[in-house]
């Protein structure tokens, strides 16, 4: 097979695509003869070096990604055999491998693809899905809500989008560029603005007139975010799943003290890890919030966005990615 091996931490360069030996799954696992394989920020962060929340970097060399859909093609031990030739999609945890044509996983992380939904898309759901059905556990949306989403054009803020205009609410996308804001406003925010421009905030209070936003999802921080928190009315919920605007692993959340949320009105929560895990429930949570994902999505409710790149170019990808070039979810295609 051909996968995309790291053999030194640094620069998007490093990353080389090569032949390497197949895979054999072991007891209980699965091969996986990959279509589509998720490209997350996180990895570009873990590419130079960067532990980041995973319990360790991995040993090099190593095959990046942890999102794969494709074809059941072996199994291990003990495997169920209802399992071969179907099409699945899985989160690879913390166990690298999926940038590659094939992958090996446990039969328990396996989702079969809805009919209907391309491996794409599956990938799509299966991480950046399960993150933006796991933030919406926390928004109260409804026809008299006002929602404002930093990174609209992005996978996760895509997601957010159509949510909350399901739901009946004003929706308002920012996104950097004329390019971005026009996916925006075809994904049906009622207004896509460049945050890039100085004004930016200016023109969504006057679109907005009277009408404060009622809450505000933000994975940007900065001054972005700040901005887009001083549009929120009482009552208003600032919702923090990441802090782009200060880089991935430095910087940190927007934060404010419980005097100014108080005198303001307003509420301010990180959304993301055990209080995301404890509000979706069950034995398995992450696996609930993915079930759920990928019947938004079959159910044509969810339309996750996706930047297709082939597999060779993975260095490429991550470049796209971290200079803010993508749109929706990068995924490599073998």
């Amino acid at each position: 097979m051909h996968a995309v091996r790291l053999h030194a931490f640094g620069p998007a360069e490093n990353l080389s695509y090569e032949k390497a030996e197949d895979p054999v799954p072991g007891p209980g696992q699965v091969r996986i003869a990959v279509a589509a394989a998720g490209v997350h920020l996180l990895d570009t962060a873990v590419r130079e070096g960067h532990q980041g929340p995973l319990p360790a970097l991995p040993e090099l060399p190593t095959v990046p990604g942890r999102e794969v859909a494709g074809t059941v093609d072996a199994l291990g031990a003990g495997t169920d055999p209802g399992w071969l030739g179907k099409r699945v999609v899985a989160h690879l945890g913390p166990v690298p491998g999926g940038y590659a044509e094939l992958a090996v996983t446990g039969a328990e992380r396996l989702h079969e693809i809805p009919a209907g939904l391309d491996e794409a898309a599956a990938v799509a759901m299966i991480g950046t899905g399960r993150t933006a059905l796991g933030i919406l556990q926390f928004a109260a949306l409804g026809p008299d809500a006002v929602a404002l989403v930093p990174a609209a054009a992005g996978g996760i803020g895509t997601l957010l989008v159509q949510y909350a205009k399901n739901a009946g609410a004003t929706v308002v996308g920012l996104a950097g560029g004329p390019a971005k804001t026009a996916a925006v406003t075809a994904n049906g925010a009622d207004l896509a603005v460049d945050y890039r421009l100085p004004d930016w905030h200016r023109r969504v209070a006057g679109f907005l007139g009277d009408r404060p936003a009622t809450v505000v999802f933000d994975s940007v921080g900065g001054d972005t975010g700040r901005l887009a928190v001083d549009l929120l009315g009482p009552g208003g919920q600032h919702l923090v799943f990441g802090w782009s605007g200060g880089g991935l692993l430095d910087g940190g959340p927007l934060t404010f003290t419980e005097e100014e949320l108080t005198r303001r009105g307003i509420t301010s929560e990180i959304v993301l890890g055990p209080v995301m895990l404890a509000r979706a429930g069950g034995p398995d949570p992450l696996r609930t919030l993915e079930t759920r994902a990928l019947a938004e999505a079959a159910a044509g409710r969810l339309v996750p966005a996706v930047q297709r790149f082939p597999l060779g170019a993975a260095a490429a990808a991550h470049r796209a990615l971290e200079g803010r070039a993508t749109m929706g979810k990068v995924v490599l295609e073998p």
